[in-house]
This record gives structure tokens, sequence and C-alpha cells, in this order.
């Protein structure tokens, strides 16, 4: 095993190791889509495998554009999910042809952006490629839920899956960094074929409700709604008709935000 992350770095273990057979997390955006009115034209924002913009370019027939960081993500994604047009890109800078009718950012892609620049800068971007009126919609961790919440963390959690006939196990603990705002993962990696052990470590900014309200307001954007549940990784999980909730008590965090006017900040 090598590579600076071992599922970014093997899209097929990553599926393997977070399937969705019932493509839940892209039939709850596309239900949120609907509802919401939203046009045909979307942009998947971290769209990793590109298992859910496939599914929302095939199934629910809109005309998809994936954009991920990962070259290896995007070279599966054209293989194995083709459909939608992929690029390689970082959300603070990309610069994409045209503008689109909705934004999509799932399993906290958003929070990949660890600085109030990074936002802005995030925030800029969908500004540039979202048409007047077009949606933005997110589904992240929930920085309220650590607030003297403590099962999710310093625990390690174990994991286990088989590609090839090869076991992976991950070992997986969270801490908060609480200057920084940010949920810091790290992951150690064991396989039963004498490979080494690899350790990753990643992190998301956590945001809070009020504070995500008030970074999308100052960008521009209204907050049509913003729930914890039920959504595709919440327990229970969310079920095509399930009304949205907010119960201060789930980990996940929802957003649909719609792009009014210019706020006269630079792009």
């Amino acid at each position: 095993m090598n590579g600076s992350n071992l599922l970014t770095d093997t899209p097929e273990l990553y599926e393997l190791r977070f399937p969705d057979p019932g493509f839940t997390a892209a039939r709850w955006a596309e239900s949120v889509l609907r509802a919401y009115g939203a046009g045909a034209d979307l942009l998947d924002l971290g769209c990793g495998t590109g298992r859910d913009a496939a599914w929302l370019h095939r199934a629910a027939g809109r005309t998809v554009t994936g954009l991920d960081s990962s070259e290896v993500m995007i070279e599966h994604a054209r293989a194995r999910h083709p459909g939608p047009a992929y690029h390689v890109g970082d959300m603070r800078t990309f610069r994409l042809p045209g503008r689109f009718d909705a934004v999509l950012c799932l399993d906290s892609a958003l929070l990949y952006c660890h600085t109030n620049d990074d936002l802005d800068a995030l925030c800029g971007r969908l500004r540039h490629h979202l048409r007047a009126g077009g949606l933005l919609v997110a589904e992240m961790r929930n920085g309220a839920f650590f607030l003297g919440r403590t099962e999710l963390l310093d625990t390690p959690r174990t994991d286990t899956v088989i590609r090839d006939g090869t076991t992976f196990t991950s070992r997986t603990t969270l801490r908060i960094d609480h200057p920084a705002q940010l949920l810091c993962r790290t992951r150690t990696w064991t396989s039963d074929d004498g490979a080494p052990a690899v350790t990753q470590h990643s992190a998301w900014r956590l945001l809070f409700p009020q504070e995500l309200r008030y970074l999308l307001a100052a960008n521009g954007f209204t907050v049509l709604a913003l729930y914890d549940r039920p959504g595709p990784r919440t327990d229970p999980c969310w079920a095509d008709g399930a009304p949205a909730a907010d119960t201060a008590d789930d980990d996940r965090l929802h957003v649909v935000a719609r792009l009014d006017a210019p706020t006269g900040k630079r792009s």
C-alpha cells in the first residue's frame, strides 16, 4: 500500500468501503433539487468517484459536470461512471465554461476549505459559476453537534473491507483542533498481504449553523433550508418523502441556499 491517501488513490476501494447500492446520496440530492425547482445544469463539486454525478446524469436526466481535486478519482469517474463532463480542479480557484442552475457539494466536501479565506474563495467561485437564482445544495458535518458531545472523538473505530482477496483494516480516530475549528482524522490502514501500514491525516472545518448562515448571506445567498436530519448519512437515513427536521441532535448538516444578487465582492 502506498500513496498519500489510500482511499483517494484507490477509488475502487473507496466505493467498497463506502457502498451506496441504492444511490441514496444522489436520490436525496435529486429530491432537494426537484423540491426547490432547480434547472437541469448541475455542478457536482467534490464529485469523488463520480458515482453520484453519473446517477444524477443518467437516472435524473440532468446535465452534470463533476469537479474533484484528485486526478485518480476523475480518471476512475470517466472510466467507470461515464456521462458527466469531469474536470480536475481546486474548489477555491476553479474556472469552468458556462454557468449552472445548481451546485451540489456532498459528504463534507465543502469543509475541506479550512480557513475563512478558503471559504470566501469558494463562495466567490460559486457566485461566478451559478446563474442568478441558482441553488447551492450541501451536506456536511455539523459543528454544533460537537458542542459538549464527545462520543465520536478520541476513541478508535475499526472497519474492514475486502478487495481482490485482500482484507484491508482501517483504525480511525477523530479529535478536534479547537483554535483552528477543525475536526481532525487520523486513519491507519493495515492489510493481510504483508504490505506496511499506512497512516494518513485529514481534517474538515467545523461550521456551526449560524456561522454557515452568516457566511452564505455575506456572499449573496438566501438560506432556504438548514437542518440536521434526515439525510443520506444520518441515522435513521433519509427515505423518499421524509420531511426535514432540525432536531439539533445529529452530526450532519444539510443546507439549501439560493444565489440572489451580487454582493460587490470580486469573484
